[in-house]
């Protein structure tokens, strides 16, 4: 699940950026054809000029003088060859009155802006003006776009991997509270059982069937730390008969069910073989049990099957429980969640883990209704 979820942020982010290179590449592109439009406008605003200087053909000073004054939006500054102003448009008449410098340094940044354009006067050939043009508001809105949208895209990951990374650290402190309440828990049991067993030793020293119960609980501990030790490392997985280890774990869990809870197993092949850690899957199939007791809140069954499936061994445990509501599915394998009055919500969570990463299965709800009962399936690669 982790890594299919990873893949698919991996893919979003992608997917992103390459939205936003589309975006940039884009408005680039726009932004020169605006650009080039412009420098004609300039240029055709010059030669206007010009037929205004030396045409007496009404029609062409009627378009010439259309030309000239229908340039409202791109500033322009005209200089002779001494660099001295002779005219201008499109710059704040204002600005220009209230500040006698305002001018030549508007002059100073268009002229960083755009190369100029000449333009020569017929009457002193010898004489070339300069016209100096800057950018309209619409060029530059479209220049500074992207980078605002880059911005903001940044701005909008940088906040969603914060919010990540708080809701992991949450997640984390979850998994760390459960995995201590889950050690105790774990250790809790035998322990108490063999407080109880040496009162009765003390009381009757000879009772040498105390002291069977006692090692019983003592491999009990030895296995409690041996799975804890494995959670976190890689688990040398062997050859092992899973038909066996599901009855293993069958017989653990009767001994210590309701009489009113019938348990049973089906095995579809009595020598199906995979490769496991013997420790931490029989780990899964008492949290699977023990949670199936819960649910069906002792009285009703639960069954086991085991069976042979192409490609994979599919293990169901199948309650008459209460069920689960099918939009908790997936909700069941976080840590934290539980449904019962006691318990801290890991079970299923390392249960996961345990199946996904150290023996590359999958474990899900293959079924469950409300008030019928729950099957959790396993399975396991051949």
């Amino acid at each position: 699940m982790w890594q299919n979820l990873i893949n698919w942020r991996s893919l979003v982010l992608i997917a992103a950026m390459l939205i936003v290179a589309g975006t940039v590449v884009y408005t680039s592109y726009l932004g020169k054809k605006i650009e080039t439009e412009e420098t004609q406008r300039v240029q055709e605003w010059v030669m206007a000029s010009k037929v205004l200087q030396t045409s007496e053909e009404s029609n062409a000073l009627t378009l010439a003088n259309n030309v000239v004054f229908h340039n409202e939006d791109i500033p322009l500054i005209a200089t002779d060859d001494n660099g001295v102003i002779i005219d201008y448009r499109n710059v704040d008449s204002n600005k220009v009155k209230a500040d006698s410098g305002y001018l030549r340094r508007q002059l100073v940044a268009l002229q960083q802006a755009n190369e100029p354009i000449n333009w020569p006067i017929s009457d002193s050939p010898q004489i070339t003006y300069k016209v100096y043009y800057g950018n309209t508001a619409l060029l530059r809105e479209v220049k500074y776009y992207p980078w605002i949208q880059l911005l903001l895209v940044a701005m909008f990951f940088a906040l969603t991997i914060a919010l990540l990374q708080l809701r992991n650290r949450s997640t984390q402190n979850q998994v760390w509270a459960g995995m201590a309440k889950e050690t105790a828990h774990q250790l809790g049991t035998p322990l108490t059982s063999m407080e109880g067993w040496l009162a009765l030793l003390k009381e009757n020293p000879a009772d040498t069937s105390v002291v069977l119960e006692l090692e019983n609980d003592l491999d009990r501990l030895i296995k409690v730390s041996d799975r804890f030790g494995k959670i976190g490392s890689s688990p040398k997985l062997e050859p092992t008969n899973l038909c066996q280890l599901l009855r293993k774990t069958e017989h653990y869990i009767k001994a210590r069910a309701s009489e009113k809870v019938g348990i049973s197993l089906s095995c579809q092949i009595q020598n199906a073989e995979a490769m496991l850690s013997a420790t931490l899957f029989e780990w899964v199939m008492e949290n699977l049990l023990k949670n199936a007791l819960d649910a069906i809140e002792g009285k009703g069954s639960i069954a086991m099957t085991l069976q042979d499936k192409p490609g994979h061994w599919q293990i169901d445990v199948a309650d008459t429980g209460k069920g689960i509501p099918r939009d908790q599915f997936q909700q069941v394998f976080q840590p934290g969640f539980t449904t019962k009055k006691r318990g801290w919500g890991l079970g299923l969570s390392l249960s996961k883990r345990i199946i996904t990463q150290y023996h590359r299965g999958k474990i899900y709800v293959a079924n469950s209704e409300p008030g019928i009962g729950t099957t959790f399936r396993i399975e396991l690669p051949k």
